[in-house]
């Protein structure tokens, strides 16, 4: 990231979800960038410590992930029916198509900050999920960059 960039200088915008009882919903995120019309979305995601989640969901883009600090920890469900463990350290890259597997994503026991750089060809970048994982809703470039404008959080289930 260079020696001019500062966490510090970043907006970021804090997610909690205290009625979710299922893990702990707690994590920042800024928007970096974007470009609509490439179907282009960079964002920074930061998990709180003592494992703060991020909703559980999917990736319709394709997605590089750079771990720049702490740990980033996946629980990836199979298609099968089983669950698959990732443990990403900081310096740790990786690069997911589209369409990934649906899966739980925290921070280490003191957090972790990631980059995500997202391209996506339909417009559409998550697809989340409730409690109840048959409840879901997708999430487009659009409704980000609108979110994001707008002040508010994106992800969050239109009532």
């Amino acid at each position: 990231m260079g020696d001019n960039f500062s966490f510090d200088k970043v907006e970021w915008r804090r997610v909690i979800e205290p009625d979710f009882k299922q893990f702990k919903i707690d994590f920042e995120y800024s928007l970096m960038g974007y470009d609509i019309s490439l179907g282009r979305l960079d964002m920074l995601l930061r998990y709180a410590p003592e494992r703060g989640h991020c909703r559980r969901h999917r990736h319709l883009a394709s997605t590089m992930t750079l771990v720049l600090d702490g740990e980033q920890h996946l629980t990836e469900f199979q298609i099968n029916g089983t669950t698959r463990a990732i443990c990403r350290k900081k310096g740790d890259y990786a690069l997911a198509k589209a369409d990934a597997l649906p899966h739980l994503e925290h921070g280490g026991e003191s957090g972790g900050t990631v980059m995500l750089s997202l391209l996506t060809q339909d417009g559409n970048l998550f697809e989340y999920f409730g409690e109840n994982p048959e409840d879901s809703w997708i999430i487009s470039i659009e409704d980000y960059v609108k979110n994001w404008k707008e002040g508010i959080i994106y992800g969050s289930r239109a009532k």
